[in-house]
C-alpha cells in the first residue's frame, strides 16, 4: 500500500491543559494522523471540545468504551501518568507518556517492568530527542572534531511568571518544581550529548518563590564516560540561558539568537548550543590557549521536534520503529532528577545505577 493510500492514525489527547492543547494542535496539523477526541473531567475541556469540533470524554474508559482510537497521548498532571499508562497497557492502546514517566524512581520501575513484559508500544515524550538541532549537535560529537569529551557547562535559567502556578497548584507542590518540570528534560539532553551521568552533587533554593520545591538549583555531574559537568537551573531568574528562549524550537517563546544553553568542551574545541558556533584548532600541535581557535557556525535545519515526535510515534503504532525514547530510557532520566533532588536534601554525593 502506498503512503498516500494508508489510512490515517485516529489519536486522542487525554489532558486538555497547556500541553495538551499543545500536542492537539500538533495532531491536527499533522497530515498522517486525526484527533479523534479529547479526554478531560474539567468543565472548561468542554469549550475546546466544542471550538475544535471533536467529541469529549470525562475518562479513559469512556474514551475506550465508544470510541477506541488508534493511540493515546497522555499530557496529564504526573501524579496520573502511572496509573493511566496501565489503564492504556491493559487495553492494548500504544500511547506517547509525557515526562516524567512516574514521579518517583519505584513507581518508574514498576512501569518499566509492566511495559516491558506486555512489550507494550510506549514513547516517552522527552521531544528534544527529536530535535534536529540535537541531531546535528550529536554528529559533531560523533565526526571527532572536538576531540576527546572533557566537560559540559548547561544551563535553564528563565522566569515563569506567577499565572503559570496559579493556574495550576499542583506545579508548586511535591511531585512538581523545575527539578521534575522542567531539569529532566535537560537530563535526556545531556545524555545524549555525554553519555550516561553516573553521579550528582546539588544545592537547590526556594528563597524566591517560598514554594515547598525548589525553584533554584545549582548542579555538578559526573558521566561514566570521565567527563564533569555543571549545570544551573532556575525558574525565577530573568535570563535567557534556556533551550526554550535559545532554540527558536517553540514560536510560543520569545527568542534570544545570539545566547547558548549549552557548551560542550573537548581537548580539540567547543560546541556552544543550540547557535552551533564551532572553535577548533586547526593542526594538535596548535593546540594552546596562546593559539587561536578556527571558528565556524554549523549549518542545520531547525523544525519543531513536537512534529518529529508525533511523526515518530505512528511509526511507533505501525510497528515501523522501535521507540526513541523508551520507558527505560525515561526512567533513567527520571533516576538523575530524583538524584538531584535527593543531593539537593542531604548534601551528599548520589551515585547513579545503570539501566
Amino acid at each position: 500500500m502506498s503512503q498516500l493510500a494508508t489510512p490515517k492514525l485516529r489519536l486522542a489527547v487525554v489532558g486538555a491543559g497547556a500541553m495538551g492543547q499543545v500536542h492537539m494542535d500538533v495532531v491536527r496539523r499533522c497530515p498522517g494522523c486525526t484527533l479523534s477526541a479529547i479526554v478531560d473531567p474539567l468543565p472548561a475541556a468542554a469549550g475546546l471540545a466544542a471550538q475544535i469540533g471533536v467529541p469529549l470524554y470525562p475518562t479513559i474508559d469512556a474514551l475506550l468504551a465508544q470510541d477506541r482510537p488508534d493511540g493515546l497521548i497522555l499530557a496529564t498532571p504526573n501524579a496520573l501518568h502511572v496509573p493511566q499508562a496501565r489503564q492504556c497497557m491493559a487495553a492494548g492502546v500504544p500511547i506517547l507518556l509525557e515526562k516524567p514517566i512516574a514521579t518517583t524512581v519505584a513507581e518508574g520501575e514498576q512501569l518499566v517492568q509492566e511495559v516491558e513484559q506486555r512489550k507494550a508500544s510506549v514513547l516517552i515524550g522527552h521531544h528534544r530527542a527529536h530535535s534536529p538541532i540535537m541531531a546535528k549537535a550529536r554528529a559533531v560529537i560523533d565526526s571527532g572534531q572536538l576531540g576527546r569529551l572533557v566537560a559540559v557547562m548547561g544551563s535553564a535559567t528563565f522566569y515563569k511568571p506567577d499565572a503559570y502556578y496559579a493556574e495550576a497548584p499542583w506545579r508548586s507542590a511535591i511531585g512538581g518544581g523545575p527539578i521534575l518540570l522542567n531539569l529532566i528534560h535537560e537530563v535526556h539532553n545531556l545524555r545524549m550529548l555525554c553519555g550516561d551521568i553516573v553521579a550528582v552533587q546539588a544545592f537547590a533554593s526556594q528563597a524566591v518563590r517560598g514554594f515547598p520545591v525548589e525553584d533554584t538549583v545549582a548542579i555538578n555531574l559526573r558521566f561514566a564516560s570521565g567527563v564533569l559537568g555543571t549545570f544551573l537551573l532556575s525558574d525565577t531568574a530573568a535570563c535567557p540561558r534556556s533551550w526554550e528562549q535559545t532554540s527558536q524550537e517553540n514560536k510560543a517563546y520569545a527568542h534570544e539568537p545570539d545566547e547558548d544553553c549549552y557548551v560542550i568542551t573537548g581537548t580539540n574545541g567547543a560546541l556552544s548550543i543550540p547557535t552551533m558556533r564551532l572553535k577548533t584548532y586547526p593542526r594538535p600541535e596548535d593546540r594552546s590557549w596562546w593559539k587561536a581557535f578556527e571558528t565556524r557556525v554549523v549549518d542545520l535545519v531547525r523544525d519543531d521536534p513536537l512534529k518529529h515526535q508525533l511523526e515518530h510515534f505512528c511509526a511507533v503504532i505501525r510497528h515501523q520503529a522501535a521507540p526513541l525514547v523508551s520507558a527505560r530510557d525515561g526512567l533513567q532520566n527520571l533516576r538523575v532528577t530524583q538524584a538531584v533532588a535527593e543531593a539537593a536534601r542531604t548534601g551528599r554525593v548520589i551515585d547513579i545505577p545503570s539501566h
